[in-house]
């Protein structure tokens, strides 16, 4: 279903319209932040703190508890053992089942962190009351659905897929 007359100003539109860009606009500085300070992006940082609160996570307990699929997390998860922040051992419990859990420099990295604005993000969407939560998911879904977005997969917020080289640091922009 495209949309209908998007040039059609009413205050509701304009009202949500800046409510997605304050979040979008928090979101975008904090992983600009954490590009800056830290050479990772905003979804790495989310996901190395959400580690640090554990003491060893499967996939599929950081994808829960990231909110994310367990494919879009592994692969922000594979960037960030590949940087040695991340290390993945076999479960002390089930030798089949692999456990991802902090490096010593990933965990010095998470100590001069900045808080990751999706955690601030997940905390006020849990904060809402069932009702507005659901509320808030099903007209979100429609919006997604207008603008036939409903079949591109999600990926973790500003997380570009741009691989660095080990070590390097991101280039301040001009």
């Amino acid at each position: 279903m495209p949309i209908r007359n998007p040039s059609a100003a009413t205050p509701e539109a304009t009202q949500v319209l800046d409510h997605l860009r304050r979040i979008v606009q928090a979101l975008r500085e904090s992983s600009r932040a954490s590009e800056r300070l830290l050479g990772v992006s905003g979804a790495q940082l989310f996901v190395l703190q959400t580690l640090a609160k554990s003491r060893a996570l499967s996939l599929n307990a950081l994808a829960e508890r990231t909110h994310t699929h367990q494919s879009t997390v592994s692969v922000v998860v594979k960037r960030l053992v590949g940087e040695r922040l991340v290390q993945s051992r076999p479960s002390a419990s089930d030798r089949r089942r692999l456990e991802l859990e902090l490096t010593p420099r990933g965990s010095s990295l998470v100590k001069r962190a900045p808080a990751a604005a999706q955690d601030r993000l997940v905390a006020g969407v849990q904060a809402l009351g069932a009702r507005e939560r659901k509320s808030l998911a099903t007209g979100l879904g429609k919006l997604v659905w207008a603008m036939q977005l409903e079949a591109q997969a999600p990926s973790m917020f500003f997380e570009d897929g741009k691989r660095r080289s080990k070590g390097a640091k991101p280039r301040a922009r001009a």
